[in-house]
């Protein structure tokens, strides 16, 4: 994909986050964002879409067994989580001495 039109995301690495949509669905509980795909707009995010994976024993894991591992979700079913208000929401742009801050539509806060 070229860097061109290469779209923007309000989400990054580190970030509070709720699903709003999908099997893990849950609006209450805000989980913790692993990584952030922009080029295929996906996300990885802690204890979201759990995908088992049956692994034979090998030299390195003379165990074998099943493993468990996240898997990404679309970025669109996710919304960020403001500990301020309490609730997810939706986020605004707007530049402040030449950087880029995040600021939250309900609280009207900046999310570090």
């Amino acid at each position: 994909m070229s860097n061109r039109f290469q779209p923007k995301f309000n989400i990054k690495k580190g970030d509070s986050v709720v699903v709003i949509a999908g099997d893990d669905k849950d609006v209450k509980k805000p989980r913790t964002v692993l990584a952030v795909y922009p080029d295929k707009a996906k996300v990885l995010v802690e204890g979201v879409n759990i995908q088992t994976k049956h692994t034979k024993p090998t030299a390195q894991n003379t165990q074998g067994g099943i493993v468990k591992n996240e898997a990404p979700i679309a970025i669109s079913n996710v919304q960020l989580w403001d500990a301020k208000a309490g609730a997810a929401v939706r986020v605004k742009r707007s530049r402040d001495n030449g950087k880029l801050a995040r600021i939250s539509k309900k609280s009207g806060e900046e999310i570090k």
